[in-house]
This record gives structure tokens, C-alpha cells and sequence, in this order.
């Protein structure tokens, strides 16, 4: 068996050069620049589990350093170009040999993408739960930090090489949507209020009440109001809420002691009577930029003719101090590709609104996790995203952030969690185009 040192982002080159010096029944890819040593006999069960399974690749827990670092599945939905195999890819040569030949592309970042991506055509990737290895993860930030690499502008030459590796590898197993997209009307149904600012929360005290503000001092041509949906906080959020109740545009809804999560909270206010034909998202910890964004939201709706929007937004700190990566605007998306790259990356971005009607029927999945992401994808399937490229909103983070220090189970759920939705929405495209 041969080993080969090839960093994650390689060129097709590099791997090329692997396939044609590769030989035994498999090959090993270590992807990391730091020491590997095995646990003992943990090279010798990879290569049986492999073989046993009839994997065209294989993958293990491991060791960072000395604490244990599990990874998850991998499913047909696993798409992003940043999962974590760990270190080690030991590949069959026989598949390793023929995805190599079947590279036509020269990428100078993608080339283990697309390898990997061209491998799992041909058999299981398999994921073996056991730690076999020692390696030394050099990227030691936290989630929340990680949380905007594959949107940020430094890396756009990147992200522009995944999206194309990844598009072609969704036309060759048929779940590539043509630009072609489903009408909506927009007149459809009888609504009090053109716009609802729509705001989950729970246990936001510290926070809640800047993010109404934000929502009641907005500036329309247009009659809208503010639904705060509150989960059983116990902090004081709810005083802070009820301080508001003089302004008649708040609608406040308190949630019964059954599960919700954020994407059920979403779905009582699309639910209630005075929810607006636009439904448009506020976070309980973030702010709207300026006192314009309700009517930015609508004016692209009116204009784009679209079921979903989707607007620009800036990191800061709690302070509204801009943080790096800054603005994010999510250039990758493109209205003829977008919904394609929006199975790859792993959100569609922020502030979001949608067009009430439609939610009411697709609803949220009831997740605290991805509901937004889960929705996104289903509404573009068959709907135009629309986009507005100014920022409207300030991210802001903080140590109360939901995903700011997530240990490694968390964020495997959570990543398994999305793989799953991509799954369930690379299934039903499949089978669109097959009608």
C-alpha cells in the first residue's frame, strides 16, 4: 500500500499523480501536515472493514492529539466540500485509478474534491466508528468561528472551483435543476398586513429588546406588524416583551409547554390570523441595520416575483462593532446555479423572508437546527430566491450565540442533521427530473 501527503484543497494534478504511482488493492490519502501514527492494528482493521464492506473508501475515528474526535456518515446528501474524514482517506486503487481518469477538469483547489465526489459514484464511502489513528487537527477555532469560511471573500477563488466540481458531479447522478422556475402570486390570499417581522425566542433578555426595536422603528408605504413568539423563557424575556405591548403592531405569542424548537415558533406566528403576506426574519439576538429593511424586503418581492428572499448581512461584535469576515453577501448565489450550490454550502444566508402563503403549506420542520436551511432548499426546488445585495441586518456575536462553542457532538449533529435534509432534497430533485 502507498501513502500519499495531499493537503485537502490539492489540484487535479496532485491527484492525478497519486492515481498513476498508487498500486495494491488500496491507497492511502492523508490530508493533514502533521504526524499520523496508528493505534495498533488500527491500519490493518481499516483495510479489513474496507474490504469487507466492499468500500470504494474508508474513513475512522480518531485521536486529536489525545482526545477522542469522532466524525459521522457519510449519505448522498454529504455534499459539502468541507467533511470531515479526518486525516486519513484510504481508498480502493481500483476506484481511486478510475475516477482519476474520468477527471477532465484542472482544478487548482477541488481536485480531492472531486475525486471523492467521483469515488462515491462508485461504491460506499465508509465511515468506521471506531479510533484507529493519531493526528493533530492544526484549525483550533471555535465553531462559531468556522461557522463563515465558505463565505468568505478570501476564499471565493475556492468556493468558485467547489461549486463547479460539485455541479458537475450533481448533472452525472441527475439531480441538477435547469433554471426554470414555478410562478408565484403574490395577490394570493386576504391579509390584514402586507409584512410580519417574525422573532423566536427564548431566554433572551439581555437581547430581545433591541431586536423589537429594530423591528417596530421601521419606515413603510405599508401596514406591518412584529410577532414575537416566545418558547418558555425563564429569564425575564417575557417582561422584557410585554414592555413593548403598548405598540399595536406586537403581537406576542407564548408558547404552551410542548416541544417547539425555533422551527415550531416559526410556524405559529405563519399560523396565526395577522400574520403578513411576507413573513421576514429577525433573530432575538441580532438587529436590523437601518429602518428601511421591511421595505427593501417587500419592494424585492414585488419586484423579483419570488417565494423567498434573501438579503445581505455584517458580522459584528454585541456592540455592533464589524468583525471579520465583515459583509456577507452570499455572491455565490447565482439565479442560474444557486439552487444547485445551495446543496453544497451550508446556508442560503440572512436576513430571510418569506412569502406567507407558501409556508403555510410546506410549514417548518420543527428543529432548532436547520429548520431555515430545510425550507430554503424545499422553497427553491420548484421557486425563485430572490436577493438583495445591500446589508440589512448585524449579525451579532457573542458568547449567548447558539452555535459559538460547540463541542464535537453538537457539531456532528448538527452536520449529520443537514446531511440528512440534503439527502431527503437530492432524492426528490432525482426524482423530479425522472417525470
Amino acid at each position: 500500500m502507498k501513502r500519499f501527503d495531499i493537503p485537502l484543497r490539492c489540484s487535479s494534478q496532485q491527484v492525478r499523480q497519486a492515481a498513476r504511482e498508487a498500486e495494491g488493492e488500496f491507497t492511502l490519502i492523508y490530508t493533514r501536515p502533521t504526524q499520523l501514527s496508528w493505534v495498533r492494528f488500527g491500519l490493518e482493521r481499516l483495510v479489513q472493514v474496507a474490504r469487507d464492506s466492499g468500500a470504494a473508501m474508508a474513513y475512522a475515528d480518531h485521536f486529536d492529539g489525545d482526545v477522542p474526535s469522532p466524525v459521522i456518515d457519510y449519505q448522498p446528501g454529504a455534499l459539502r466540500d468541507e467533511f470531515d474524514f479526518g486525516g486519513v482517506q484510504l481508498y480502493r486503487t481500483s476506484a481511486l485509478k478510475e475516477a482519476a481518469a474520468a477527471m477532465t477538469s484542472e482544478y487548482e483547489y477541488a481536485g480531492l474534491y472531486e475525486l471523492r465526489l467521483r469515488v462515491s459514484q462508485m461504491g460506499p464511502l465508509v465511515h468506521v466508528p471506531e479510533l484507529l489513528y493519531y493526528e493533530i487537527d492544526t484549525d483550533k477555532r471555535s465553531s462559531g468561528e468556522k461557522l463563515f469560511d465558505y463565505v468568505d471573500p478570501r476564499n471565493r477563488a475556492v468556493q468558485i472551483e467547489m461549486e463547479q466540481a460539485c455541479t458537475e458531479h450533481l448533472k452525472r447522478i441527475g439531480g441538477w435543476l435547469a433554471p426554470v422556475f414555478k410562478e408565484v402570486d403574490l395577490e394570493e390570499g386576504d391579509f390584514q398586513y402586507e409584512a410580519s417581522v417574525v422573532i423566536p425566542c427564548r431566554n433572551r433578555a439581555a437581547t430581545i429588546g433591541d431586536a423589537i426595536r429594530s423591528a417596530l422603528d421601521q419606515k413603510t408605504t405599508f401596514p406591518y406588524n412584529v410577532i414575537v413568539v416566545d418558547d418558555n423563557s425563564t429569564d425575564g424575556t417575557v417582561d422584557v416583551i410585554k414592555s413593548f405591548e403598548g405598540d399595536p403592531r406586537l403581537i406576542y405569542i407564548a408558547q404552551d409547554k410542548t416541544y417547539h424548537a425555533i422551527g415550531g415558533n416559526w410556524n405559529a406566528a405563519l399560523h396565526h390570523p395577522s400574520c403578513g403576506r411576507f413573513a421576514l426574519q429577525l433573530d432575538s439576538d441580532d438587529v436590523y441595520a437601518h429602518d428601511g429593511v421591511v421595505q427593501m424586503f417587500v419592494d424585492a418581492f414585488r419586484q423579483q416575483r419570488c417565494a423567498m428572499v434573501v438579503g445581505t448581512y455584517r458580522i459584528t461584535d454585541f456592540e455592533l462593532n464589524e468583525l471579520p469576515p465583515g459583509k456577507i453577501d452570499h455572491r455565490e448565489w447565482t439565479l442560474e446555479n444557486g439552487r444547485n450550490n445551495a446543496l453544497r454550502v451550508n446556508g442560503l444566508g440572512a436576513p430571510r423572508g418569506f412569502w406567507t402563503p407558501l409556508l403555510r403549506e410546506m410549514n417548518f420542520p420543527t428543529t432548532k437546527y436547520g429548520e431555515d436551511y430545510a425550507v430554503g432548499l424545499r422553497i427553491c426546488r420548484e421557486y425563485r430566491i430572490g436577493r438583495i445585495w445591500d446589508v440589512m441586518y448585524n449579525c451579532r456575536r457573542w458568547g449567548g450565540n447558539s452555535d459559538s462553542q460547540l463541542d464535537v457532538e453538537a457539531v456532528n449533529r448538527n452536520n449529520l442533521y443537514k446531511d440528512k435534509i440534503r439527502t431527503w432534497e437530492l432524492q426528490a430533485r432525482i426524482a423530479l427530473n425522472k417525470e
